[in-house]
């Protein structure tokens, strides 16, 4: 499993988690901590500023771990309504066009990581920027919804 962050310039850091692992919300607090040194150092025009975030609300992301985690970190978390993944970019966006490397054969878990790495590093920025226009729009009719389901 990768967990992926991203924002409208790009991939900012991927974490493959280790085979018979699980995400808990200490895994989770330790990856935010991982995050906010690869936005240092990646995007540090964007290290001072108020950063949003928006994740799922899968139990690791909404732990007393890391939630205290964000808190001390200073990202904002945008809102995510209940079974909602029509607002999760990552799902309705980012992850679907991976479905190319179905059927594709891969002897070590390395091969996957460098062709899941390369389809990413082979898209221009204006595709992530995209993906966030598209959340605005979800949003907004999520709203006008009065948080029901959106689909497209």
């Amino acid at each position: 499993m990768a967990s992926v962050f991203w924002n409208v310039h790009g991939i900012i850091f991927i974490n493959y988690l280790q085979k018979r692992r699980t995400v808990t919300g200490e895994y989770y607090a330790a990856l935010l901590d991982k995050l906010n040194d690869e936005i240092k150092k990646k995007r540090p025009h964007m290290a001072k500023k108020k950063m949003l975030y928006h994740h799922d609300n899968a139990p690791s992301h909404t732990s007393l771990k890391a939630m205290a985690k964000l808190d001390q970190l200073l990202f904002e978390l945008v809102a995510h309504p209940p079974y909602s993944p029509d607002l999760a970019p990552s799902d309705y966006y980012l992850f679907p066009n991976l479905k190319r490397l179905q059927g594709k054969r891969f002897t070590l878990n390395e091969e996957v990581i460098a062709e899941t790495e390369a389809y990413f590093e082979g898209l221009d920025v204006s595709y992530y920027r995209k993906g966030f226009e598209m959340l605005e729009n979800r949003y907004t009719k999520c709203i006008a919804l009065e948080g029901n389901y959106v689909e497209e």
